[in-house]
């Protein structure tokens, strides 16, 4: 039986932007296959933390995935970022995940201790606080994908398919 991973990803939030590149990374994953793992991707989050929050929890209650990986688009950074916490107020929530084991693998992400302080954040804090409250011991991480362009694209795929076969390992551990 394959693993399942959810992908999520959001919509944009300002009128200038064509497209959310962690949208566009999970169109381009849509057409990845990976041989011991199923993707269920929950594209186009709106860009408010209840409702993405709320359609986050609904897929993961519904799907039962073994594992959850929640992108969102970060503009100003160069790279994948891969997020080690995420915060409200004064709460701090860490992914379970071995990050730093994770990022040594690959050469064109790096890590961040810093989730943006926006929705991406919201997010990211919310789900953790449901599998650590719901006791599901789930591998989840959130990734911030830069924005996509010809010359970091390839790198930026072959790190990313490297971050699914590693949370996918991580759940097929898990079971």
């Amino acid at each position: 039986m394959k693993n399942k991973l959810l992908l999520t990803s959001f919509q944009t939030w300002l009128d200038r932007q064509t497209y959310n590149s962690s949208d566009r990374l999970l169109a381009m994953v849509e057409e990845w296959e990976f041989a011991e793992t199923e993707l269920v991707l929950l594209r186009q989050l709106p860009v408010d933390v209840e409702l993405a929050t709320q359609k986050a929890i609904a897929a993961i209650k519904s799907f039962q995935p073994q594992g959850i990986i929640c992108c969102g688009m970060a503009e100003s950074r160069q790279q994948l970022t891969v997020e080690t916490n995420a915060t409200c107020g004064d709460n701090c929530l860490y992914t379970q995940i071995d990050v730093d084991k994770l990022v040594r693998q690959l050469p064109h992400t790096s890590l961040s201790h810093d989730a943006g302080k926006f929705v991406c954040e919201g997010l990211y804090y919310q789900i953790l606080k449901f599998l650590y409250a719901s006791h599901r011991e789930l591998p989840c991480i959130f990734v911030h994908v830069p924005l996509l362009t010809a010359q970091n694209l390839p790198a930026i795929e072959q790190d990313f398919k490297c971050i699914v076969e590693f949370v996918s390992i991580l759940a097929t551990q898990d079971k």
